[in-house]
């Protein structure tokens, strides 16, 4: 799910932080540029973990600013497809849900990735919202937000930025990652965790 990615990049420090130690200033600089990023097929930085190597500080003429080459690690979240991760339910529709793992948002779990037999139950007090119920041995098990869900990623895209984007779109998303839960184990905990319980009885 982590990852240590090793980048080399040449970008300018401002006058104004040149009376720091250089690598905590430059520290600063590219945690300004890369924290809660997504780097295309890197994934998302959550943090500088290291600096290998720091050269240049040339100052160029009319510029104060000084130009570092720096080469550095960050520790990336890019899960890969067939990880299990548990993540809690954001959002829940027609179309499948949308689940959250507090410092990532856009994972994805579409209805024709759900076990089947699975139902959407509308809410009739909230436009398109509402509960998905998965029915097995004639028994109704209700995805209710409550509980951890485990899933299977399935896939992880990077979609392009688009040029417009329509006024009632969705926020672009630059990694999203999809899921399964179309399998024994995956799902809310607790179905398996009854499951578990009802055998033993």
């Amino acid at each position: 799910m982590f990852y240590l990615s090793r980048i080399e990049h040449t970008f300018r420090v401002p006058p104004s932080l040149l009376n720091l130690p250089i690598e905590e200033a430059i520290k600063g600089e590219l945690e300004k540029l890369f924290l809660d990023k997504v780097i295309a097929d890197l994934g998302l930085c959550v943090s500088v973990y290291d600096i290998k190597s720091i050269e240049g500080g040339f100052i160029f003429p009319s510029d104060g600013a000084a130009t570092y080459t720096v080469v550095f690690r960050l520790i990336m979240f890019r899960p890969f497809v067939g990880e299990i991760i548990a993540a809690k339910v954001k959002e829940s529709n027609a179309t499948g849900l949308r689940l959250s793992i507090g410092f990532f948002d856009d994972i994805y779990i579409p209805a024709h990735l759900f076990p089947k037999p699975s139902s959407f139950k509308p809410d009739p007090n909230k436009k398109d919202k509402g509960t998905w119920e998965w029915e097995y041995d004639e028994e109704p098990y209700i995805i209710d937000g409550i509980d951890e869900i485990k899933y299977r990623v399935h896939n992880v895209s990077y979609p392009p930025i688009p040029i417009e984007q329509p006024k009632e779109a969705k926020p672009f998303a630059p990694m999203v990652i999809t899921g399964s839960i179309d399998e024994d184990g995956l799902g809310p905990v607790s179905w398996w965790v009854d499951a578990e319980e009802t055998k033993e009885s």
